[in-house]
């Protein structure tokens, strides 16, 4: 089995590639901000270091519903706007997706019963996981591509974009932890050609442990 982590910048539409490969692999496609929510919902050892870290501060609105759910726009509201706040959300955030990840790539390795891990988060790179997976893919959109897919998919105006284009890694950084770019600026099917490219080079290896 093969562990593949696929990164990219804000708006380079991670989602086509991870939506192509969940049908037309045998594998398991995960979705970091997926898997982040997931843990975080009530009945996960998250959910409780969150309220455990959180009860410490003072909020207009609470975070919590009484059943341990997270007020989505509250919590997003108080952790966008605080730095400090947000570092140690995130200082238990990312471990448990990556102690997650890793337990489900293991149990697939064991068992050998998918020929890929895809990962795809982005901030694999800033997380580590390029000494985690046997390779990396970058997903490539030009800056103004990005912008443009913002601005008329997620209604983002100007100062949003740059703030999160700030954020994010420089490109040359995104190329040079990953041996495989996928250029993601044209058609669907451009895409996907890419894609059947790069799977046919990579034969599906069982690795254990």
């Amino acid at each position: 089995m093969r562990f593949i982590g696929i990164t990219g910048g804000i708006g380079a539409g991670k989602s086509v590639v991870m939506d192509y490969l969940k049908n037309h692999t045998c594998s398991e496609v995960v979705l970091a901000d997926d898997l982040a929510k997931e843990l975080m919902s009530p009945g996960h050892d998250l959910n409780q270091k969150l309220q455990k870290v959180l009860s410490k501060e003072s909020f207009a609105n609470p975070v919590f519903e009484e059943d341990g759910t997270i007020q989505k726009e509250a919590f997003a509201a108080y952790v966008l706007s605080d730095d400090r706040l947000r570092e140690s959300v995130n200082a238990l955030v990312h471990p448990a997706v990556k102690e997650e990840v890793l337990r489900r790539v293991r149990a697939h390795r064991e068992k050998k019963d998918v020929d890929y891990f895809f990962l795809e988060a982005a901030l694999l790179i800033e997380d580590g996981y390029k000494v985690l997976c046997d390779e990396l893919w970058y997903i490539y959109v030009t800056e103004e591509n990005r912008r443009k897919r913002l601005k008329e998919n997620r209604g983002y105006d100007d100062t949003r974009v740059d703030e999160a284009f700030r954020m994010q890694l420089e490109e040359y950084e995104f190329l040079d932890a990953c041996c495989v770019t996928i250029d993601n600026n044209g058609a669907k099917e451009e895409t996907y050609e890419q894609l059947e490219r790069v799977l046919s080079l990579r034969k599906p290896r069982n690795v254990e442990g």
